[in-house]
């Protein structure tokens, strides 16, 4: 069956809202994790997909839903079945609080995540989904006003979706080397402030390291040192933003050995110096 990308459709600009379909066959993957400032929703009509999300492997399936919060870094890659449709969804919660100021409330709490959307409920998910995409496409009169009424009524159902599921098991494993990326990620996480090796880490979790660093940026998007600087570099501008600590001394504590290497790979990911980041979020 031939790929099919339909015009991503834009309200106001991409950060307000946007949605897009897409059915592709084939291995692909992103090209490289990424955050953004905006909450994004994906839901996959057909197929199956890889998602690498805050240190976790998750495998989505037909009727799932990602949450992906704001500035949380995520990506996705094909799995063994190489043919998906998704629908995917960005929005600010200032689009949805100008039609009722409480609505966004619904995503606030908790984390990124995944919903297994019931059976009985995906017919109305998508009908929403599908709907939206319709509006935006002909652009009828009112349209937007109709759009955000849609927006509304599709985080109520998730909200209700979820309530009803509270309790249930909902991140499962598909593969062995799943959980292994998962849990070296998690490593990662928790002890990016000690010296990490690739080797070190492949001993330690019983995996080669030509092996481990071939499936890590298979799954993640990353390779395996690049991830761990990003761990680092997000750590540091958390430091940077909610201490007063030196810079010297954040990159000690973010891990760094080397102030010099700390500052150079700070500009490289973020765009910026430390100074002139804690400036700007002063």
């Amino acid at each position: 069956m031939n790929d099919e990308f339909r015009q991503k459709y834009v309200i106001e600009d991409s950060n307000m809202f946007s949605i897009q379909y897409i059915s592709r066959t084939g291995f692909c993957s992103m090209k490289r994790p990424h955050e953004h400032p905006f909450f994004e929703l994906y839901y996959l009509l057909n197929g199956e997909r890889v998602y690498f999300l805050n240190g976790k492997v998750f495998t989505v399936k037909k009727g799932d839903l990602m949450i992906i919060k704001p500035h949380d870094l995520h990506s996705t890659a094909s799995s063994d079945k190489l043919r998906f449709e998704r629908i995917l969804l960005s929005f600010s919660p200032a689009f949805d609080e100008r039609g009722n100021p409480h609505i966004s409330e619904l995503l606030k709490g908790g984390c990124s995540r995944l919903i297994k959307i019931p059976l009985k409920d995906q017919t109305e998910i998508e009908r929403l989904l599908h709907q939206m995409l319709e509006e935006c496409e002909t652009q009828a009169d009112y349209y937007t006003s109709l759009v955000r009424s849609l927006m509304n009524e599709l985080l109520i159902r998730m909200y209700r979706i979820e309530q009803s599921l509270q309790g249930q098991e909902s991140h499962e494993y598909e593969h062995p080397m799943h959980q292994k990326v998962t849990d070296i990620a998690q490593y990662i996480n928790s002890n990016y402030d000690q010296k990490i090796t690739l080797e070190q880490v492949a001993k330690q979790f019983y995996i080669s390291p030509s092996y481990l660093s071939r499936i890590f940026t298979r799954l993640t998007g990353f390779h395996f040192r690049e991830y761990l600087q990003v761990v680092r570099i997000k750590e540091a501008q958390k430091l940077l933003v909610n201490s007063r600590n030196s810079v010297q001394l954040i990159s000690e504590q973010a891990g760094f050995e080397h102030i010099a290497h700390f500052n150079k790979t700070f500009k490289k990911i973020v765009g910026t110096t430390p100074l002139q980041y804690r400036k700007r979020h002063a």
